[in-house]
């Protein structure tokens, strides 16, 4: 005969964890797939929006401006079948904190361009005022997404939980 401990029943934080996690993931991976479709079809358009920021050469910001699509679809992807969702946050939450600093030096440096996050983005119109602070305040929402994701990568539906013999969501401490 084996004696065992009994089991403490779950708490409400982890009940709630891969749920909460399951939205984060789902969430992000919209984020990214709506940025990266969005300027996948003109990816001149979105070099030039990278080179609005003025940080620099054109050429430079040409190439990064039509990687960066691919590289917000792949997250996307990514996040939405929960396969290396922990690299995934990890690579978004970098690309997060470039994006909210790149919005903070236009800001700052009295620039009038539209970030260009989920469409062609550049310079605006003579007389059209820039919107730095929502933009910020929403990357940083995405970030807490991200971060989220860093801490409880393992959620509900993932390839990640698939592959890893789907152990019980109640008994992952990560």
């Amino acid at each position: 005969m084996s004696v065992s401990t009994p089991r403490v029943p779950a708490t409400r934080w982890a009940t709630l964890r891969p749920w909460l996690g399951l939205a984060a993931r789902l969430g992000l991976a919209a984020v990214w797939l709506y940025a990266g479709g969005s300027k996948v079809g003109d990816l001149g358009a979105s070099g030039r929006a990278v080179n609005a920021y003025q940080l620099m050469p054109y050429d430079v910001a040409a190439v990064l401006g039509a990687a960066l699509p691919f590289v917000e679809l792949a997250l996307g992807v990514l996040l939405l079948v929960g396969l290396a969702t922990r690299l995934a946050a990890g690579v978004s939450t970098a690309l997060l904190v470039v994006f909210i600093a790149g919005i903070a030096s236009a800001w700052s440096r009295g620039l009038a361009i539209d970030c260009g996050c989920f469409g062609s983005g550049g310079q605006l119109a003579a007389g059209q005022a820039p919107s730095y602070l929502p933009e910020i305040l929403r990357d940083l929402g995405f970030l807490v997404l991200a971060g989220f994701l860093l801490c409880w990568p393992r959620t509900p539906f993932s390839v990640d939980g698939w592959l890893a013999g789907a152990p019980s969501l109640e008994d992952e401490d990560e």
